[in-house]
């Protein structure tokens, strides 16, 4: 298990204690939807274009997070892929992604994710991501750092372009994914290599670790990089969008400080 710095439970809004609750919920839906995969998927259907897939088991997770947070968390509101926002009344608002990676999750790869978490005016204040296949849990509070499986994480200090190792994503939109494809036959060989793990959550997380000196993406949702910007920002990674300005969806990009700008240029 997890080895998890403790909140103070005096304060509703403390980011430790609200790491915490993100962290419980994330590991018990990854549980529910590891289990639910072995025992099959029956239902798969598609949303914005044929290749944007959803199962039962998204809708499962989404309802059992919401289910889990309305009884700790009464008065949050809630943003999640697969429902309606909720309002909040508390100032705290939870961005939960029930499955990220759910064509890996429909295809038997083990590359998906529970994706939770809190946030204020200011942006997330915690963050959990449960990967079920790999048993890792990532986790982080705003201003307090971010770990996995009790270890701190730290982003790579790669200072060298060419010796990159970078992440990426496609989107479900034809159009911009040809100019994905585009950026990467024009830039590709100034870079040591290229991954695509297909789970935006997991990618952020991989640069926290330094796994991945950098990862963008264009075209996200608040739910695909919210928690994961927090665990990479408090892993010392900086995340912008593409022209170097402060980001929470859309076109994201996260690396270690030491290449930021040349990634900025390489992408204009």
């Amino acid at each position: 298990m997890s080895r998890i710095p403790p909140g103070r439970t005096d304060d509703a809004v403390d980011p430790l204690r609200l790491m915490n609750i993100a962290a419980r919920i994330a590991r018990d839906v990854g549980s529910m939807v590891a289990d639910g995969r072995r025992s099959g998927i029956d239902r798969i259907e598609t949303k914005s274009s044929p290749t944007d897939l959803v199962t039962e088991w998204d809708t499962r997770a989404e309802s059992m997070i919401r289910s889990l947070l309305a009884d700790i968390r009464p008065g949050d509101g809630v943003i999640g892929e697969e429902s309606d926002p909720t309002s909040s009344s508390t100032g705290i608002t939870w961005i939960v992604d029930p499955i990220d990676g759910t064509t890996n999750f429909a295809f038997g790869l083990a590359a998906y994710a529970v994706s939770i978490a809190a946030s204020d005016a200011q942006g997330p204040i915690a963050a959990a991501i449960h990967a079920p296949e790999s048993r890792e849990l990532f986790v982080a509070a705003r201003g307090h750092g971010s770990w996995s499986n009790g270890r701190v994480l730290r982003c790579s200090e790669q200072t060298s372009l060419s010796l990159a190792l970078i992440g990426t994503g496609f989107s479900y939109n034809s159009e911009i994914r040809r100019q994905q494809l585009d950026v990467l036959a024009a830039q590709g060989q100034r870079l040591r290599d290229i991954r695509r793990m297909g789970a935006a959550s997991l990618d952020l997380c991989a640069v926290a670790s330094g796994r991945l000196d950098a990862y963008w993406e264009r075209n996200l949702q608040p739910w695909d990089v919210a928690a994961g910007m927090l665990i990479a920002q408090e892993a010392g990674a900086i995340v912008t969008d593409f022209s170097g300005h402060p980001v929470s969806h859309g076109d994201v990009l996260a690396s270690s400080p030491g290449i930021h700008k040349d990634l900025i240029d390489l992408l204009a």
